[in-house]
């Protein structure tokens, strides 16, 4: 136990430079209290007493703004900055020396049953405000932009931004062009590939009045 509590706070002293000592970490980092917090219940999870789980999440939820579900997985060195709004669900598995900043939700669609939420592998970043929902994974040292929406899975190494978020690099490579101002709207294109069709259906329709 005291072995992660060390762990737990290296890392954090490793990725923050604002983070002067394990001393202010321990006390006053509310990332940390509400992962301390979290190993707590997830021991009381696992031996069935999910009641208790439950109540030590949510008092930690109530101090920290950061809900964690007891029923997670979670490794070694996770490190959630800031963390207010943080949601991570029940059947989330992160890996270790993971980063979460604030706002970020990792959690299901209300489309999937058993596991609905997903994985991250070691070393994943996910910046603020972003929401990652469903049963998928996210791969090793991957990085995910602040207020993406991934909706698929991300290869290892790889970079996703956007809503819905798409990979713009992987191993560094840029694999699209990455545009902001002129994105394609998704809608728009719905909408015009639903036009021609209903043009084609109409043609043919007019074909066989014709010949009849």
């Amino acid at each position: 136990m005291f072995r992660q509590i060390k762990e737990d706070l290296d890392s954090i002293i490793e990725r923050d430079p604002a983070a002067r000592s394990r001393l202010e970490v321990f006390f006053l980092y509310s990332g940390y209290k509400a992962v301390r917090a979290y190993r707590k219940a997830h021991w009381f999870y696992q031996h069935d007493m999910k009641f208790i789980a439950r109540f030590l999440s949510q008092r930690a939820r109530h101090k920290t703004g950061i809900e964690i579900h007891p029923g997670a997985k979670i490794g070694k060195g996770l490190f959630i900055d800031h963390g207010m709004g943080v949601v991570i669900g029940e059947t989330t598995e992160i890996g270790d020396h993971c980063t979460l900043y604030q706002g970020v939700t990792l959690g299901g669609t209300g489309k999937e049953h058993g596991k609905r939420h997903p994985t991250l592998g070691n070393n994943v970043m996910i910046g603020a405000g972003a929401k990652v929902l469903g049963p998928f994974r996210v791969g090793d040292n991957a990085r995910v932009a602040a207020g993406a929406v991934v909706l698929s899975e991300v290869p290892d190494n790889a970079t996703a931004v956007g809503v819905p978020a798409r990979v713009v690099r992987v191993n560094g490579m840029k694999v699209s062009q990455l545009d902001q101002v002129h994105v394609a709207d998704p809608v728009s294109q719905d909408l015009c590939r639903l036009n021609i069709e209903v043009e084609r259906l109409k043609k043919h329709q007019e074909e066989e009045d014709d010949n009849a």
